[in-house]
């Protein structure tokens, strides 16, 4: 399979309390130089590509003249593309802008609306209400966008179940294919953290939490989502192709500040500064802040960390042609004690074990499962 490209625009209008992607506040001037750079790049790519993706940040943050000269530049990678997906946020999303990436080759768009109750869009930080989350899921699909996924966050302090339950059944009825949930996460040096360590709040037991991503299993599957991977769900044909590529460890390639790559065995990051990628660049010199070289080992090990998460699991056979190695031997200390404990079971195929998946407190579990597999 070709590889997927990633592109990083890591521009916002607001920092979200909870995100620790990298970003920074949207200036005009900043983002031109780095577009410039980014599609000076882009001119130089020797390779097709089977999925684009451009992400963030916010990629909508863009004004419409830097946003065409960056599609533009991709036009000649997207012509046979399998997907081209765009993030956008609901407050920087415009019908012109839409027309735009049609008319441009994206295929696919995936939207931040995190929520649809204006009440916990505001703890958040977000900067749009659900009316507006609403109206550009509606505007995507009138305007022509078949394939539309949204991502939502769930397990917020002071939560409930029922306020969940209503959010899942009033999404369900969008013009959208897919859906990613997300539990909330307090992660390193974002201004959640801080106010948690203050106890400002208090965070959701984990009991709550697991029933909130159970309900949203449950609901989405009764309207034809299908889940797929840990949080993501989808209606029949709408996977994402390119987070697909992530997690059978199939290489990528990054562009644009604090991007990764995974080729020949080499997984490297690019700096995490928009202004120093820039300087670097046009002064020849090298972007990546850090690398590895991966082992054949350590590359089978985190292939099984990383498609064990797909509902799928892992085939057997295919673990073997993708890394020369055999699963039940290479994890032979490990599983047992994932089966004693429910989180994984083996599939068979006439009685014949043909590969391991997650079972549904797997699920619940997953980065035990991922991290055991390391």
């Amino acid at each position: 399979m070709k590889p997927s490209l990633y592109i990083h625009i890591p521009f916002c209008n607001r920092k979200c309390i909870y995100c620790d992607f990298y970003s920074v506040i949207y200036k005009d001037n900043v983002a031109s130089l780095y577009i410039d750079v980014i599609t000076d790049q882009i001119g130089h790519l020797d390779q097709q590509f089977s999925t684009i993706y451009i992400g963030g940040g916010t990629p909508t943050a863009l004004n419409e003249k830097l946003l065409e000269k960056l599609l533009k530049a991709l036009k000649r990678s997207s012509d046979k593309i399998l997907e081209f997906t765009i993030e956008a946020n609901p407050e920087s999303l415009n019908a012109e802008k839409i027309k735009l990436f049609l008319s441009l080759g994206a295929n696919r768009f995936s939207i931040g609306v995190q929520s649809v109750n204006d009440q916990k869009l505001k703890k958040l930080g977000r900067i749009h209400d659900s009316k507006k989350a609403i109206e550009s899921v509606c505007m995507a699909s009138k305007r022509g966008f078949k394939n539309i996924s949204i991502d939502l966050i769930f397990g917020m302090w002071n939560e409930n179940l029922g306020s969940w339950r209503k959010e899942l059944e009033e999404i369900v009825k969008l013009p959208i294919t897919h859906v990613s949930c997300y539990n909330l996460t307090y992660e390193k040096n974002t201004p959640l953290l801080f106010a948690l360590k203050n106890r400002s709040f208090k965070p959701l037991e984990d009991e709550a939490v697991a029933a909130m991503y159970k309900c949203a299993i449950d609901i989405l599957s009764l309207h034809g989502f299908k889940q797929y991977e840990i949080s993501n769900f989808s209606k029949d044909g709408c996977q994402c192709r390119h987070n697909l590529n992530y997690w059978e460890n199939n290489e990528y390639a990054g562009l644009g500040a604090s991007a990764v790559s995974y080729t020949g065995g080499i997984r490297s990051k690019n700096v995490s500064d928009v202004e120093e990628y820039i300087i670097r660049y046009n002064g020849g010199r090298s972007l990546i802040e850090s690398s590895e070289k991966l082992s054949v080992l350590k590359r089978a090990k985190e292939t099984a960390a990383v498609k064990i998460r797909t509902k799928e699991g892992i085939d057997f056979n295919w673990f073997r042609n993708k890394t020369d190695f055999d699963f039940c031997k290479l994890e032979k200390g490990v599983l047992p004690g994932l089966i004693q404990e429910g989180f994984i079971k083996y599939k068979k195929e006439n009685n014949v074990l043909i590969g391991i998946c997650l079972k549904r407190k797997g699920f619940l579990f997953s980065d035990t499962v991922s991290s055991a597999f390391l």
